[in-house]
């Protein structure tokens, strides 16, 4: 991972299924069926993980006060778990994801940690209208071929491409992540569908910046996409 991660060592800049527990739910458009199955048809804490694919939720942090202007997500990666929480300031969370350590913190254009691998810069992110914020990290490791479900997120989601590659419509057209690309960000309550394209296994960070008294996703059953992604997939 090393090898794609130091291509992205740069700042990069751009810039949600009912229950408290749904972000993105798993289909397969050309793997078995038996794909949806694999993490109950919803994110599952990764502590409940037993398969390889799917969307696996790390950490849920309540925010404290955030800056006026602009807000980041800021990743940075540690050798270790011990070093990234010395690391750690106000509104910074440590996860442990695909065999490495990363720090994630939300703040202004300017909060990233001190210490180990500064990744990326992903924002400014557009907050929801909420008395309370919380981080919701997760990871996602789809196959080409796998979906989401049609969905939205009480507020702004966010990832981060490891490997492999995703396409995002939304009702405004389509966004493609891959490594080496800016991150794909979509606003609060934007109707979404997600899927993996191209011919490799993809990885990514995933944050929702949300409302903390929401629950996370919700079906978006008053959108219909056009399923250009698919078609994107299948000659990408």
């Amino acid at each position: 991972m090393d090898a794609f991660l130091s291509r992205r060592r740069g700042v990069i800049k751009a810039a949600a299924a009912a229950s408290s527990v749904v972000g993105v739910a798993l289909m397969s458009l050309a793997a078995p069926r038996d794909l949806l199955a694999q993490t109950g048809g919803a994110c599952i804490p990764v502590s409940e993980r037993t398969t390889e694919f799917g969307c696996f939720v790390h950490a849920e942090q309540h925010l404290q006060a955030l800056p006026t202007g602009p807000v980041y997500w800021h990743i940075d990666r540690f050798p270790n778990r011990s070093s990234a929480q010395a690391a750690r300031q106000t509104n910074g969370t440590v996860v442990e994801i695909l065999g490495q350590v990363w720090l994630f913190t939300i703040a202004g254009k300017s909060g990233a940690s001190s210490g180990g691998e500064h990744i990326a810069d992903v924002g400014p992110l557009a907050l929801p209208q909420a008395r309370s914020l919380m981080a919701t990290y997760m990871e996602g490791d789809f196959n080409p071929g796998m979906q989401s479900t049609i969905h939205r997120h009480p507020g702004t989601e966010a990832w981060f491409v490891l490997s492999g590659a995703q396409c995002l419509e939304t009702p405004h057209g389509e966004q493609i992540g891959r490594p080496g690309a800016p991150p794909v960000v979509v606003p609060p309550g934007e109707p979404m569908l997600l899927t993996g394209i191209g011919k490799e296994r993809g990885h990514w960070l995933v944050l929702i910046l949300m409302d903390a008294t929401m629950p996370r996703g919700s079906p978006a059953d008053d959108w219909t996409p056009k399923h250009t992604c698919e078609r994107i997939g299948s000659s990408d």
